[in-house]
C-alpha cells in the first residue's frame, strides 16, 4: 500500500479529494490535513510515502511545507496541487517539489502521476541514497552552456531559440526542463519533441525567472562532478540517443515513440552524473576500477551503493514525472529482460544503441566493454533476434563521419 498526506487550506476541497479518491483505496492508505502545520505534526506521528500539498496556505504556505518535509523526509515523493493563478508561487516551490498538478485534477491522473512516481522505488535497495536522489532539485551543467544561456536570458534580445539549442547541448538542462514541461501545472500538451521543444513550449516569460531567479540551473563547480567526466557523459548519451532514434525509424514506430526513445538515449547515464554529483573520486575511482578489472560498472555501483546508475537515473527521472517509456528506457538499458516488454520500445533501441556504441569504440573512457553485450534473453523475448544485424548497420552508417 502507498501511503498518501493530502494537504489543503480549505476543508471543502480537502471532502471533494477524498470523494474523488475512495476508487483508490485497494491501492492507497490516505490521510487529509488542513493545513501545514497540522501535516507536520501528522508526518510526526506515522510515516507517509507521498505528500500532495497546495502552495496558497496561511502561515506556512506550501513552499515553505515541502521544503521542511525535503529536509525532515528526503525519500518522500513531494507534489504541488496548485491552481494556474498562482504560477508565480510555483517559483518557490521548484527546488522542494518533485512534480506540479494542476488544480481541478482528474483523479486517474493524479492516480497515474503517483504510480508513476513510485514505480521505481524497489530498485532502489539503499535508503540512504534514496534519499540523496530524492533531495536533488538540480544536476551540474557544463560551465560554457550555463555562462552562455545565463548571458543570453539576461540580453535585451534574448532568442528561445538559441536559449533552447544551449539546454539540449546539455543533459542536466534536458532533464530538469522536460521535468518541469511534462508537469500539468503549465498547461503545456503532453507530447514534447526534445528538449529545443520543451525550452519553446515554456517560452522566455517562464524560462527567465526559473533560470534567474528560481536558479533551476545549477554550476559544475558547485558539485564534485569534474568537467571531463560529464563531457564523456553528453558525448556518449548523444551519440547513443542519434543510434536509438534511427533504429526506433527502421521499425516503423510511431512520432512520439521516436520522440521519447531520443529523449531517453540522451538521459539514459543521467545516474552517472547523480552518483558522481554525490560521491565524487569515490565514484571516479569505481569507474576506473571497473575499466582496469573489466567488470561491469553496473556490479561495483551495485556492490557499493545498493544501486546501479540505471537504477539511480530512473528514480530520479520517475520522481520528476518524465513518460513512462523513457523511465523504462534509463532504468533497465543494462538488463532490459527485467523489464515487462515484449515488443520493441525505446528501452529496446536504447539497450541496442548503448551496446553498439560502446563496442565501436576503441578505448572506452567510462566503464569496461565486457558488459556490452546485448540481451540475448530479451531479444528472444520480444521476439526480433533475426534482427541484429540490421540494426548493427545502421549504428555503424551513424557513426560514420559525414
Amino acid at each position: 500500500m502507498t501511503c498518501i498526506l493530502f494537504v489543503d487550506d480549505e476543508p471543502k476541497v480537502l471532502e471533494s479529494l477524498r470523494r474523488s479518491l475512495r476508487a483508490y483505496r485497494r491501492d492507497w492508505t490516505m490521510a487529509f490535513c488542513e493545513g501545514a502545520e497540522q501535516a507536520l505534526q501528522t508526518l510526526s506521528s506515522e510515516p507517509f510515502d507521498v505528500i500532495v500539498s497546495d502552495l496558497q496556505m496561511p502561515g506556512m504556505d506550501g513552499a515553505e511545507l515541502l521544503t521542511r518535509v525535503r529536509d525532515l523526509y528526503p525519500d518522500m515523493v513531494r507534489i504541488v496541487l496548485s491552481r494556474h493563478s498562482e504560477q508565480e508561487k510555483i517559483l518557490s516551490a521548484v527546488g522542494p517539489a518533485h512534480q506540479y498538478l494542476s488544480k481541478p485534477c482528474n483523479p486517474d491522473f493524479l492516480y497515474k502521476t503517483v504510480a508513476r512516481a513510485c514505480s521505481l522505488n524497489k530498485r532502489m535497495n539503499n535508503p540512504q541514497l534514496k534519499s540523496l536522489v530524492s533531495q536533488m532539485d538540480s544536476l551540474p551543467s557544463l560551465p560554457d552552456i550555463y555562462l552562455e544561456i545565463v548571458e543570453e536570458l539576461r540580453s535585451a534580445e534574448s532568442s528561445v531559440d538559441r536559449v533552447g539549442t544551449l539546454i539540449s547541448r546539455d543533459i542536466s538542462m534536458t532533464a530538469k526542463v522536460l521535468q518541469l514541461v511534462n508537469s500539468s501545472f503549465f498547461g503545456l500538451p503532453a507530447h514534447v519533441n526534445d528538449a529545443h521543444h520543451a525550452a519553446a513550449l515554456l517560452g522566455l516569460n517562464t524560462l527567465k525567472p526559473l533560470v534567474l531567479t528560481a536558479s533551476i540551473f545549477r554550476q559544475l563547480e558547485e558539485s564534485r562532478v569534474s568537467q571531463a567526466f560529464l563531457e564523456k557523459i553528453l558525448s556518449h548519451s548523444l551519440a547513443v540517443a542519434g543510434v536509438a532514434k534511427q533504429l526506433v525509424k527502421a521499425e516503423e514506430l510511431d512520432r512520439d515513440t521516436i520522440d521519447n526513445t531520443f529523449i531517453a538515449g540522451a538521459l539514459h547515464d543521467v545516474g552517472k552524473i547523480v552518483l558522481a554529483d554525490n560521491f565524487g573520486r569515490d565514484y571516479t575511482v569505481l569507474c576506473h576500477k571497473a575499466k582496469a578489472q573489466q567488470t561491469p560498472i553496473v556490479e561495483l555501483e551495485i556492490e557499493k551503493f545498493g544501486a546501479s546508475h540505471a537504477d539511480v537515473g530512473g528514480y530520479l527521472l520517475s520522481l520528476w514525472g518524465l513518460p513512462q517509456d523513457i523511465l523504462e528506457a534509463v532504468a533497465f538499458h543494462h538488463d532490459p529482460a527485467n523489464s515487462v516488454d515484449e515488443q520493441f520500445t525505446p528501452l529496446s533501441a536504447v539497450h541496442i544503441a548503448n551496446v553498439f556504441n560502446e563496442q565501436q569504440s576503441t578505448a572506452p573512457e567510462l566503464d569496461s566493454t565486457a558488459e556490452y553485450l546485448l540481451d540475448q534473453t530479451y531479444l528472444a523475448k520480444i521476439g526480433l533476434s533475426c534482427r541484429v544485424e540490421t540494426w548493427q548497420s545502421i549504428a555503424e552508417e551513424c557513426a560514420e563521419p559525414v
